[in-house]
């Protein structure tokens, strides 16, 4: 079967006083029919080419649902005289919301049933969920095409009616005032930016909401947060580089905010409450952040106060301050640490934990007034786990593991190995595979990566995962640069000017597996999405013969086009990221590795690509019009498939068996590749 064939249609664009030709620039033209019929024609030819997959496709997935609890329960967050959870039930794709009053005995309290909201729709996603101070009233949004486009709804928890107001087209952040009539939310502009702030008072027409900020600088982000205390409110404005929180007692919504510090190029800093200082984490002449504190009224830079001076080889994250306690969360030799700071005894120590190679998170702490501290812990082979610390006693208590059905726990086993790059800096890798497999190099293998944002790709356990580890895989994580995986210099070893090395560490990675005889390159698939979609065209176009299949989930690989068009979500805050390209230097860093531009007539590997028609943060036609480029350049016969998403974005699809379904079509293809047929 022969694939689509996109039209070619030259599009002439100039950049910096130069021509550039696009064939495949009208792929943006998401009006066009011809453009969702290419779409849909490109989805029916995936299809065909992977119907002989189709049992294998159902297997996997029968195995994947098999592993999980499909009827299960959270543990119950404690907050007042509630107990606050969320429950699933065998053959529901979504989430129900509850809570119980007094004790975990009495009746319980449906508050959001999603089930029920998602009837009539493709997709379905909850972004706020934030519950009134007195529990009577709940504030929720939902986006139901995956555009990251929220309305707000507000629901009268006494009986259950939905109030008359909604708010459109808001995004992540929803804060309530302690006057429980009162709450802050943030809405976006016309390129998807979030950069207002407002105020809605109940029973007011939202339409007549007070505009409380407004950051005009089209690097910023604007969100709004709450102390744990309760206390304050926070406008926290970021751009990848630079940072201005202001805030406002909780207690008084209708006063102005003020400014904790004015932003200053570079300064990055965060806030929280604490009796009668702030809190604050900075990267003043620090680049792995120091903790400082300062008078609540006394807010400026100059009144800080160092508390955790900065340490070269620990990263401090992030910190959660509790009435006798601070946690504060760092970063050291690649994995998370929890710090404890007993403020009534002034002991310090560390948590410590089992596994050489592992993840925690901060759980559901709502309680200011608490010495229980809830994290969550996991590992490559530990299922998520999660656990009540008593700060002062040290003891933890398990309160949950996911219950991971037909798995053994004692027949698998991890490590961290180490690559060396091309500048010679070791490169952590984290590897997981089943015990006894030989190092033969026969293996198939599965290389996942990111490298961007500093966001780091910790080892956490996958219960989807163990259907490739059964059949022999190795699954390892590449921690290359441009995450934060080894602190902030890692990042900035990865962004702007140094993007390259984060293609050149994955590359190095994939060696070191096939030079150790793990896999071999004709047995290795990688996988990477959105940035790390980006690495899968890099590392593509520069080592294709390393690979042998590729999935590349809604891949950013139209760089150099989507960071010349400023109208498009996210390009300018990103300058900070990927560079400027409206400077020559920038530019010519740019195309000198975005991968659409960068397609070469030579032997590719068989790829799998995936898009959404609303994606927000990666266009759908990037995708589309790299696969065009690529089938219209190589020279070898190996599969390249698009399949676009036409209901859902950035995240694929929203209901957890959907997309158990999306990860077992992701499998059959790499499977497929490897000829395991079963």
């Amino acid at each position: 079967m022969n694939p689509p064939k996109a039209k070619v249609i030259p599009r002439t664009l100039t950049y910096l006083n130069r021509s550039f030709s696009d064939p495949y620039y009208w792929l943006r033209e998401k009006n066009n029919p011809d453009v969702i019929r290419y779409l849909k024609e490109e989805n029916e030819y995936t299809e065909a080419m992977l119907a002989h997959t189709n049992v294998l496709q159902e297997t996997l997935y029968r195995e994947m649902v098999d592993r999980i609890k499909e009827t299960d329960e959270s543990v119950p967050v404690k907050k007042g005289n509630f107990y606050y959870y969320h429950r699933t039930e065998k053959g529901k794709q979504y989430k129900i919301y509850c809570r119980k009053s007094g004790s975990l005995d009495a009746a319980e309290e449906i508050l959001l049933d999603l089930n029920e909201l998602a009837q009539g729709c493709d997709y379905l996603q909850l972004g706020v969920f934030e519950i009134s101070p007195d529990h009577n009233l709940l504030a929720y949004s939902l986006d139901t095409a995956g555009s990251e486009e929220y309305t707000v709804y507000i629901k009268d928890l006494h009986n259950g009616e939905l109030l008359e107001e909604t708010i459109k087209r808001t995004y992540y952040s929803l804060q309530w005032a302690n006057d429980n009539r009162n709450f802050f939310y943030n809405t976006l502009d016309e390129s998807s930016r979030p950069y207002r702030v407002y105020r809605h008072q109940l029973g007011t027409d939202p339409m007549n909401d007070p505009v409380i900020f407004e950051e005009s600088d089209e690097r910023f982000f604007v969100d709004i947060q709450k102390s744990r205390s309760e206390k304050f409110l926070f406008i926290q404005i970021d751009s990848k580089r630079t940072s201005e929180v202001r805030f406002l007692s909780a207690d008084s919504p209708e006063e102005p905010f003020r400014m904790i510090h004015p932003r200053e190029d570079g300064l990055e800093y965060s806030v929280d409450h604490w009796e009668e200082f702030f809190l604050i984490r900075t990267n003043d002449r620090a680049i792995n952040f120091k903790l400082m504190q300062t008078p609540v009224t006394s807010p400026a830079k100059n009144f800080w106060q160092e508390l955790i001076p900065h340490r070269e080889e620990i990263m401090i994250e992030g910190v959660d301050a509790f009435k006798n306690h601070w946690v504060i969360y760092e970063r050291q030799d690649g994995l998370k640490q929890i710090r404890i700071r007993n403020l009534e005894n002034g002991s310090d120590h560390r948590v410590i934990f089992p596994e050489p190679n592992y993840y925690i998170y901060p759980g559901g702490n709502a309680e200011f007034d608490s010495s229980i501290l809830r994290f969550s812990y996991t590992s490559l082979v530990t299922p998520l786990s999660i656990f009540d610390y008593d700060m002062n006693t040290r003891n933890r208590i398990l309160q949950k593991q996911d219950e991971v059905k037909n798995y053994d726990p004692s027949l698998y086993t991890s490590e961290r190995v180490f690559a060396a790059a091309q500048d010679g800096t070791k490169i952590p890798m984290s590897l997981v595979y089943k015990k006894g497999l030989q190092k033969n190099g026969q293996n198939p293998a599965l290389l996942y990566g990111y490298g961007a944002y500093g966001i780091t790709m910790d080892p956490g356990f996958s219960s989807n995962r163990i259907s490739l580890l059964d059949r022999g895989f190795v699954f390892a994580i590449a921690h290359i640069r441009g995450g934060e995986d080894l602190g902030r210099r890692w990042y900035e070893a990865g962004k702007l000017q140094f993007k390259k090395n984060t293609f050149t560490d994955f590359i190095a990675c994939a060696g070191l597996l096939v030079a150790e005889k793990f896999t071999a390159q004709n047995r290795l698939a990688i996988m990477g999405g959105s940035a790390g979609g980006l690495l899968m065209g890099a590392v593509v176009n520069m080592r294709p013969d390393l690979f042998h299949a590729v999935v590349a989930k809604v891949p950013f690989v139209d760089v150099l086009n989507t960071m010349m068009d400023p109208s498009l979500p996210l390009t300018v805050t990103e300058y900070e990221e990927w560079g400027d390209p409206n400077t020559v230097e920038s530019f010519e860093y740019i195309r000198s590795y975005s991968p659409y531009d960068n397609v070469k007539p030579q032997n590719y590997p068989a790829m799998l690509v995936t898009a959404g028609l609303n994606d927000p943060r990666v266009s759908y036609w990037e995708p589309a019009k790299w696969v065009a480029r690529l089938r219209a350049t190589k020279t070898n016969e190996r599969t390249i498939l698009l399949k676009t998403n036409m209901g859902a974005g950035h995240g694929g699809a929203s209901g957890r068996y959907d997309y158990l379904k999306e990860i077992a079509l992701e499998y059959a293809f790499i499977l497929d590749q490897m000829e395991i047929t079963e």
